[in-house]
Parts: structure tokens; sequence; C-alpha cells
């Protein structure tokens, strides 16, 4: 127990580690972006140099950069992430709007990839070498492959405009509050398409291992089916690895959730990101990352715990007394 602690304390710590140099060479980058953050809140309107001054002076513009950084991580620990520059407001309000539909897509994108792709990577491997094998695993490689901006155009040009079946942009009809599940349809097939192709082609080569192992063959000289073998034995020892794959797919979910939502105007987290970006609203651009990275960091905490818990290896390594390791 005692070793379990301490390695899931240096897991804590890592963590906070890589949070805080994400946060510092961020902040780096966008200060040696160019563009004027002044003009992204005044816009073309002409404004008197004082008037500029006093919103320079509000916004701490004229403080050194190392001030700045050291006053922006000081908010950051008591839960303040600045104010948005364009719409004069909190961060930390702008991203709890978005962030319920980027977590509605991810959530939904994982749940539809997930048990997908448990089950045709089983059956690709039961299948192996032979035509519904090659099928799945040429599919799941076509799919890795194709970018999701791309993918998500072409939904939009065949379901959207040719056929005109499902809306090709937004959550619901302008003006109406919440999301209609028509809006949704599009961006979480395009979200979960890359993911349930990665996991497909893991689960295969997983499942493969595991009917090689010593423990099948005793299995069948039980007298039990190939199906029996498969879903009762294999199975369940070939989804150890996944449960990393899954947690470390919340990671790409979000990431990938940046170009999806900028393609069907979802509005996100995502598209938050890029809008403040071109604005050069800094603050919410930071605000942003932090909240991506910091749930990217729990969800890889929560695996590993998850891993611990699954598999009998992790757990008697754990248990073993420190004067009989290794």
């Amino acid at each position: 127990m005692r070793s379990m602690l301490i390695h899931y304390a240096k897991l804590l710590g890592s963590s906070l580690v890589l949070l805080l140099v994400v946060v510092t060479i961020l902040f780096v980058l966008l200060e040696l972006a160019p563009g004027d953050p002044m003009r992204s809140l005044l816009g073309d309107a002409p404004a008197s140099e004082a008037f500029r001054a006093r919103m320079t002076a509000e916004f701490g513009l004229n403080d050194p950069v190392w001030q700045r950084y050291l006053t922006y991580l000081g908010n950051v620990l008591t839960g303040n992430l600045g104010e948005s520059i364009v719409n004069r407001m909190p961060v930390t309000d702008l991203i709890v709007g978005r962030l319920a539909n980027t977590l509605v897509l991810a959530v939904l994108a994982m749940a539809i990839s997930t048990p997908v792709c448990f089950v045709l990577g089983a059956v690709a491997a039961r299948t192996r070498r032979r035509w519904l094998d090659g099928l799945i695993s040429g599919g799941s490689v076509a799919l890795f492959s194709i970018p999701n901006f791309w993918l998500g155009l072409m939904l939009i040009t065949v379901f959207s405009v040719m056929l005109g079946w499902l809306p090709a942009t937004g959550s619901n009809a302008y003006g109406e509050p919440g999301i209609a599940w028509q809006y949704l349809i599009l961006p979480v097939v395009c979200m979960a398409a890359n993911d349930f192709a990665f996991r497909t082609r893991v689960m295969r080569s997983s499942t493969i291992e595991a009917l090689s192992q010593d423990y099948i063959d005793t299995a069948r000289s039980k007298g039990l089916s190939s199906d029996q073998v498969l879903w009762r034995h294999a199975l369940p020892n070939a989804m150890l690895p996944m449960v990393t794959i899954i947690g470390l797919g919340v990671g790409s979910l979000l990431a990938g959730s940046v170009l999806v939502e900028r393609v069907f105007g979802w509005p996100g987290m995502g598209l938050l990101m890029v809008e403040a970006i071109n604005n050069k609203d800094n603050m919410v651009v930071l605000g942003v990352t932090i909240v991506l990275t910091v749930t990217i960091l729990v969800a890889n905490i929560l695996t590993d715990i998850t891993y611990g818990l699954v598999d009998p290896r992790l757990r008697a390594r754990f248990s073993r007394p420190a004067g009989r390791a290794g």
C-alpha cells in the first residue's frame, strides 16, 4: 500500500510540473506572437491616446513580462483565469459556458467508438488473414489516415449540401437554447471515426497476442468452442491494454475537438480557442489550455489508477514488501 501511495504521489507531482511547463511555454509564445491586444478590443474605432493608455494599464499590459507571468500564476492558483479583453468578462465564465458542449461531443464519441472497436477488433483477430480481417483492418487504416477536418467537410458536403438530411453547423436552430440531436450527429461521427479506427487496430493486435497464450490452449483442451475461447477467455485479457488506450484517447478527442468544432461551428471550447487566437485574446487562450491540460492529466491519473485495479500483476507488485522488490 505504501509503494502504491508513493507511486501516485510521484504521478501527481509530475502532472503538476507538466502543467506548469505547458502554461509557461504557452505564455511566452503568446507574448512573442505578433499583434496588438488593444486592436482586438478597440477594432478600427478611433480612440484617444488617453483611453488606450487607461485600457492598457487596466489589463496590466504596461508591466514587464515576468511580472505579468508571476501575477497570472498567482491568480491561477486561486482559480482566477483572468479577464477576456474582447468580451470584457471573466475567462472562467466563458469556459464554463462552452465546456459542457465539448464534453457532450467527446463523451458521445467515446461511447460510440469504444464498444464497436472491442467487437470489430476481436472479430478481426478471430478471422485473422481472412477476407473479413482484411476488410476491418484495411478500413481502419484508411479511416485513421483521414484528417478530421477533411472528413468533416466531406460529411457536410454529402449529408448537408447534397442530401439535405442534417444541419451543417451550430448546435440548434438560430435563437434556440440547448442542443438538438440533429446537430450532434455529424460532429460526433467525425470525432469518433479517427479514434475508433486506432482502437480497432490496437484491439486486434491485443486479441491476437492473447490468443497465443498458454491458457488459451488449456481452454481449448477442455473442449470449449472457438467462440467461447475468444469471448470468455481471450477478450477479457486483451481488454487490459485498452484501458490505457481509452484513457489516452481523452487527450486526442479533446485536441481533435478544436478542428471539429471549427468545421461544424460547434460552440465548444475548441471554437472558443480559435476565436481567441484570431483576436489575440491571450487570457482566453491560456484559460482554455489550462482546462484542457488539467482534464487530460486527470484522465491519465484515473487511467493509471484503473489499470492498477484491473491488472493483478500491478496489484501484486505494489503489495510486495519493499525488501523483496525485484
